[in-house]
């Protein structure tokens, strides 16, 4: 998905909140400003669905919750709120707080053209701020590609890309599976 600007006055995050649950489209909230949601495209549907189902069987009954596009994550010490295309909490805190989470442990992008320069940089640099987090990984909709960015203990973060054949590892919520199991259904 892409943001496009509205013309609209700032909003307080409550104001913000509010006036969104009337709209018919997502928007983006960056400091009393809001940007509308463009939609994907089917592939991209498929697979954040796919991924979505896949991580929901892993987690089960446990502490960790996933959420789809439809759940806003707060960037810490901000006035920021984004939508990712998927995010995994086992943080209590976030149970707390019903229009946002605030401390994902892993955060998940489904790239297109026109959102992969801002996913793989400034919105990643924003999600970054999260203390919590893990892991954040972009994956392709136009190759069997998956790049994971990792947290090191020094705080650092590491890349691991992941092809056809490869077998992905989450180590935020202890999930191995084939990279296929993504891509199942979606035709290159």
């Amino acid at each position: 998905m892409i943001a496009v600007r509205d013309n609209l006055p700032k909003f307080t995050p409550e104001e913000y909140f509010a006036w969104e649950e009337q709209q018919e489209v997502k928007h983006e909230y960056f400091d009393g400003e809001v940007f509308a949601m463009s939609g994907g495209t089917t592939d991209h549907s498929k697979i954040a669905t796919n991924i979505t189902t896949l991580i929901d069987n892993h987690l089960g009954d446990g502490d960790c919750q996933v959420f789809n596009s439809d759940a806003r994550i707060k960037i810490q010490e901000s006035e920021k709120y984004v939508y990712p295309d998927l995010s995994v909490t086992c943080d209590e805190r976030d149970r707390q707080t019903p229009h946002f989470n605030s401390y994902p442990c892993l955060i998940i992008e489904v790239l297109s053209p026109s959102t992969e320069a801002y996913d793989r940089g400034k919105k990643f640099k924003l999600y970054q701020r999260a203390s919590s987090l893990v892991e954040y990984i972009l994956v392709s909709a136009e190759e069997m590609e998956i790049d994971v960015f990792r947290k090191t203990e020094r705080g650092v973060w590491e890349v691991i890309n992941y092809a056809v054949g490869s077998t992905v590892e989450l180590v935020s919520i202890r999930l191995t599976f084939p990279i296929d199991r993504v891509y199942r259904g979606i035709k290159f």
